[in-house]
């Protein structure tokens, strides 16, 4: 078994943008349409089944443009923000992986990634309004994509941790994961039943944009 060896300081912090940048974009979506969406009165879009609009009702309106682009970046920044770590884990500035199993889980919280990224940019481009069960189909792949990027991405942490015991901030880093990804996917799964049951309940959550925060 290969030496763990720590990585030089600092190295890494080039890359720090590329999680950030899509966090903030995504957020400025959101942010945005939900101005829109009280500044206009609240009004019912005709995608609309309760009293709260869902982000999807307010994207196949005449923010659509705004939401595919939001999407899009935030999508690819999440594929982009994995790939970037398993280069970084390669190049040895940051902590490495050890085993292969290390190295396979990390390629498997990308490919998920890749996945969620994907559903995000398709459910954005068929919107709600006029392809319906496309629409969530997409957003179906989009949930699962995620949530099995962020179990795969605690699965690697917690075995790196394992051989960074004197290192804190790995740990604080496995649990941090840990902790969103176990809040996220119980979010997720709240939202699957409002979605159905409880269609105020699921629009004033906005889960649709709350589990893409799993991969800062």
């Amino acid at each position: 078994m290969a030496s763990a060896h720590i990585p030089l300081r600092y190295h890494h912090w080039t890359y720090i943008w590329i999680p950030l940048g899509a966090a903030a974009m995504w957020f400025s979506t959101l942010l945005a349409m939900l101005i829109v969406w009280l500044a206009s009165g609240r009004p019912k879009y005709i995608s609309q089944n309760g009293k709260i609009a869902y982000i999807s009702d307010v994207g196949a309106d005449i923010l659509k443009p705004l939401f595919i682009t939001g999407c899009a970046i935030t999508g690819i920044g999440f594929f982009l923000s994995l790939l970037a770590e398993r280069l970084l884990r390669h190049t040895g500035r940051l902590m490495p992986n050890i085993r292969q199993r290390e190295r396979v889980f990390s390629i498997l919280a990308i490919i998920g990634s890749f996945i969620g990224g994907c559903g995000l940019i398709l459910l954005s481009i068929f919107d709600t309004k006029r392809h319906t069960r496309a629409h969530r189909l997409f957003l179906l792949i989009f949930i699962v994509g995620v949530g099995l990027s962020a179990i795969f991405c605690v699965i690697e942490y917690r075995l790196v941790s394992k051989h960074f015991r004197d290192h804190r901030q790995v740990k604080i880093a496995y649990v941090g994961k840990g902790t969103i990804a176990s809040i996220l996917i119980l979010l997720s799964i709240a939202f699957a039943v409002a979605l159905f049951e409880a269609q105020e309940v699921g629009g004033m959550s906005f889960p649709e944009g709350s589990l893409i925060v799993s991969f800062s």
